[in-house]
């Protein structure tokens, strides 16, 4: 048994990790078999992270979060979380590798992922000229005619950014007004490179191998378009990883875990949430790490409340299990 288990393994994951184990808490870090790092591992240059003046490559950002979240003592595995029971007082957390692990305390820190678009040809050409990323693959479009599809800040974001490679940048929108922010929607009006296409929606991708156009619907008076295309960017927000705290852990109205006031405590006791997956607003590295921070001081002052005898016993058993893998290292 541990005194705190960490699931997710992105800014909040790793920061909630570094500070847990800084506290001597020993925590045990589940990432993803897949996508250990978060969001971030598919970033190129990030220019916003306090303390990197001339920037720092995504993957690299979260390779030194796992760095210094190990060197602090933080016991890191690369496997998916499948199952968990939060609502005991000793919470159990079971892996893909059939592996089950206990903890008096869990942060949940799972992040979010991109909503698509739910078209079969989305699949099949994503990568090959359909992505969620403006920064990390706007480089592949130089002078080519491309699209965005979203009418909130992100794809305000995604499209301008693209600017900067591409010789045409269309933004389709369901309707005739956007929802982003002004600041946002003045950038993109003022941009001769942008032009929009308005209720509108994307019905087919087209491409054999490389995306080459897309088919559209109008919303008002459902006639079809064809738009041809090297390049489709889909920007239409991002759903928060909950599924596996369905039934167990309130969320929100935007599908967040809710958590109290500015604190990181859920509904249950000894449960705290972290990162994007309690943040529809947001949702960046700097403000998911920060809250990660939040988590593990929440998580090291309810160990801190609970019965020594108890807290002694999750100590001895995590002591116990760095004995058997330094053996098996050996």
């Amino acid at each position: 048994m541990r005194q705190v288990i960490i699931i997710g393994s992105g800014p909040a994951g790793y920061t909630a990790a570094i500070y847990a184990a800084r506290a001597n808490l020993a925590p045990l870090l589940i990432a993803s078999s897949v996508e250990a790092g978060g969001e971030l591992m598919k970033t190129t240059e990030v220019d916003n992270f306090p303390g990197f003046p001339e920037g720092i490559q995504g993957p690299d950002l979260m390779v030194a979060m796992q760095a210094q979240a190990e060197r602090f003592g933080t016991e890191v595995i690369l496997d998916d979380v499948v199952s968990l029971d939060l609502t005991s007082q000793i919470k159990s957390v079971t892996l893909g590798n059939g592996d089950t692990h206990e903890a008096l305390a869990v942060i949940f820190a799972t992040g979010s992922a991109y909503r698509k678009l739910g078209l079969e040809d989305e699949e099949r050409l994503s990568g090959q000229g359909v992505s969620w990323c403006a920064t990390c693959d706007g480089f592949f479009f130089r002078k080519k005619t491309i699209a965005v599809v979203g009418g909130g800040d992100s794809a305000m974001e995604e499209a301008t950014f693209l600017t900067r490679f591409a010789d045409k940048v269309y933004v389709i929108h369901r309707k005739d007004e956007l929802r982003a922010s002004k600041v946002m929607q003045d950038r993109a009006f003022a941009d001769p490179k942008i032009e929009f296409l308005w209720n509108k929606e994307v019905a087919h991708i087209y491409g054999d191998g490389l995306v080459n156009g897309v088919g559209l619907v109008d919303t008002v008076d459902g006639s079809e378009t064809t738009v041809n295309l090297g390049g489709l960017f889909i920007a239409i927000g991002a759903d928060p990883r909950t599924h596996l705290v369905h039934g167990q852990l309130d969320l929100t109205t935007e599908g967040t875990i809710a958590v109290q006031g500015r604190t990181s405590r859920t509904n249950l006791t000894g449960v705290f949430a972290a990162g994007d997956v309690v943040d529809p607003t947001y949702r960046q590295a700097v403000t998911a790490a920060a809250s990660g921070t939040v988590a593990a001081l929440d998580a090291e002052h309810y160990l801190a409340s609970l019965p020594k005898d108890l807290v002694g016993s999750a100590v001895q058993a995590a002591n116990a299990t760095e004995t058997v893998v330094e053996a098996v290292a050996v």
